[in-house]
């Protein structure tokens, strides 16, 4: 009787036993929805950075850094994006560099500058450009590195994870499909950045985008309206791609100087709704209309 009774309380024991839960935390919004999308209930997933900050220019409090420090995967953009990273001590063997694989596909930056937007203060966009996700391709490359990191830390759910990698593959080749169409229709007008960060957009879509600094709660000085004057094309149409609507005296000038304003919002932050794709989907919809 005491035999079987210390048997089934070792069976109980092993039927409530949990099932080991990875950590994941990231640098910024898109790798967080594409482990969110191949991890699901199968991960611990975590995101930190507040609502209105740059991700690229975050720097983490000491308790913030505890819980990098202590995650078991720690997905980086690579890119030179997330600065912080170079000047804290974080376990090298946790950290997944999800650009490595096209590394020699990195776009270097042109004509650096300091300027000041958000909480972040002043700061220089240098190096390489880093919002690789907004070439769809790319997007699927640093998707499926993290898909393998997961496969290698979970192996017995290799058909899951795999399952909804190819899922979130599916879904950004349409995204990449109807940016090619979109982008079609802009290929006789002039295509403007207001921010050194579509560089990958540009480059995947045939948009030779050039870009200026401005910010979308800023008006701009005189010097930046000179600088926007030397990439202006008065014999094109003109439009400019912002990350955020801008306020309404910009707006205004920009009316007076024939040029279209578009929100294409890279969505590096966690938007205030939908996810990613919702996101990129108007994106590409504004440019559509």
């Amino acid at each position: 009787m005491m035999a079987f009774f210390s048997c089934g309380k070792e069976n109980a024991k092993e039927a409530v036993k949990k099932k080991e839960i990875v950590t994941v935390i990231t640098v910024n919004y898109p790798l967080y929805f594409f482990a969110d999308r191949i991890g699901g209930d199968l991960i611990s997933l975590q995101y930190i950075i507040p609502a209105d900050v740059d991700p690229a220019y975050w720097n983490p409090n000491e308790e913030e850094l505890s819980l990098y420090q202590s995650a078991d995967i720690i997905l980086a953009n690579g890119a030179n994006y997330a600065k912080w990273m170079e000047n804290v001590s974080l376990p090298s063997s946790r950290i997944v560099n999800t650009s490595a694989s096209f590394k020699d596909e990195l776009l270097p930056l042109k004509n650096v500058a300091s300027h000041n937007h958000g909480p972040e203060g002043e700061h220089q966009h240098k190096g390489v450009a880093f919002t690789t996700w907004l070439d769809f391709d790319l997007a699927i490359e640093q998707a499926e590195v993290i898909k393998d990191i997961l496969i290698k830390k979970l192996p017995k759910e290799k058909l899951v994870l795999d399952e909804n990698f190819e899922n979130l593959r599916e879904d950004l080749e349409r995204l990449g499909k109807k940016m090619i169409d979109v982008t079609l229709q802009l290929k006789d007008i002039n295509v403007l950045g207001s921010h050194p960060v579509y560089q990958y957009l540009s480059k995947s879509y045939n948009l030779n985008i050039r870009s200026v600094h401005f910010e979308p709660d800023v008006f701009p000085s005189n010097e930046q309206w000179r600088e926007l004057e030397t990439i202006v094309d008065r014999s094109k149409e003109n439009l400019m791609l912002w990350e955020g609507h801008p306020n309404k005296k910009t707006e205004n000038r920009f009316h007076e100087l024939n040029i279209d304003i578009l929100v294409f919002n890279p969505c590096e932050n966690m938007p205030a709704k939908g996810d990613f794709l919702n996101v990129m989907k108007d994106n590409i919809d504004r440019i559509a209309k």
